[in-house]
């Protein structure tokens, strides 16, 4: 096979064939374990100024995909949370909305009757999630499904078995015909790093990512342990500040599940600051996958208000 796909025209030279491809990703530098653990312990225990905490905790919320991926989820229930995500305190008018509405393709409709106009996106995941096995025409059909019923963004996942048995072409041509099927719609590109067993694995299905044209890079579907962890969070960042170096082309990361607590948060905000940059200190280029962790951003937000903790009541369920 001499060309796996018509991929991006940033990295012409790594797409020309498969061996190519292969070669390019198996040349990139390796990860030093050890020490992106190291490094990771370092910058968690960077302490933030008071008075920025305030500013820290508004990001945190305005960085959130409010989801809920549930067999039992319904319209009513997907209705409620889009509620919630546009307006999270509704005691405290001035807490910002969340980034966006993360559902099963079928439920967006029901998400965009209720945030259409207001700046929130509606996320859909997307081929086949979360296990990704499914015939192509089902995944270009569920997609373009999400596409024409509102959805602003694509979670697609990443066929890992692929992957791991080195069919890096089947992989990027599936995420280049999905990213034609988006449209205008951004591309989440999961790589499900649970299932990846190196952080080189990682660098590598991140930059196959990029190459093949996502707007951002995801951890995890969420489904599977470990999920988001911050050396996997970490390679990735600086995946992207790499291809950015190499391609001026900006592309997003999204942590996604396991993070709960504020102060987990906020340690990933300095992560990103540390690794990528302050540009990247933005919901266009930084997610949070997540559905209890809002509920605690909020109670941490009300006691810096108040001076009271208040007990989960006080919130409602995502």
């Amino acid at each position: 096979m001499s060309a796996p796909v018509a991929a991006s025209a940033q990295l012409p030279d790594a797409t020309a064939s498969r061996s190519t491809l292969r070669a390019f990703l198996h040349g990139l530098p390796g990860v030093d374990t050890v020490g992106a653990e190291s490094r990771v312990a370092t910058l968690g225990t960077r302490s933030i100024k008071n008075e920025s905490k305030d500013q820290a905790l508004d990001l945190v919320i305005s960085m959130i995909d409010l989801t809920t991926l549930e067999g039992a989820d319904t319209p009513g229930k997907v209705r409620a949370l889009a509620h919630k995500g546009l307006n999270p305190d509704p005691e405290m008018r001035d807490c910002p909305a969340v980034a966006a509405i993360c559902v099963y393709p079928d439920l967006v409709a029901d998400v965009v009757a209720i945030t259409q106009g207001t700046g929130v996106a509606v996320a859909a995941v997307s081929t086949a999630f979360p296990a990704g096995r499914a015939a192509m025409d089902v995944k270009l059909s569920d997609t373009r499904q999400a596409v024409a019923d509102g959805a602003d963004e694509i979670d697609m996942v990443i066929d890992r078995g692929a992957f791991l048995a080195g069919r890096y072409d089947e992989v990027l041509a599936e995420i280049v015909a999905i990213k034609e099927a988006c449209g205008d719609a951004h591309l989440k590109v999961i790589l499900e790093t649970g299932e990846l067993a190196t952080l080189d694995n990682v660098r590598r299905a991140s930059y196959l990512a990029m190459i093949g044209g996502a707007d951002f890079i995801k951890t995890s579907t969420g489904k599977i342990a470990p999920a988001a962890t911050r050396p996997v969070t970490l390679v990735m960042l600086q995946a992207v500040g790499d291809f950015h170096a190499r391609t001026g082309r900006r592309i997003g990361v999204k942590a996604a599940g396991g993070i709960r607590s504020s102060k987990d948060a906020i340690r990933y905000l300095v992560l990103v600051n540390e690794t990528v940059g302050p540009e990247w200190l933005t919901p266009e280029l930084f997610r949070f996958g997540a559905s209890s962790l809002l509920n605690d951003v909020l109670l941490q937000r009300r006691r810096r208000s108040s001076g009271v903790y208040e007990g989960p009541n006080y919130v409602s369920e995502p």
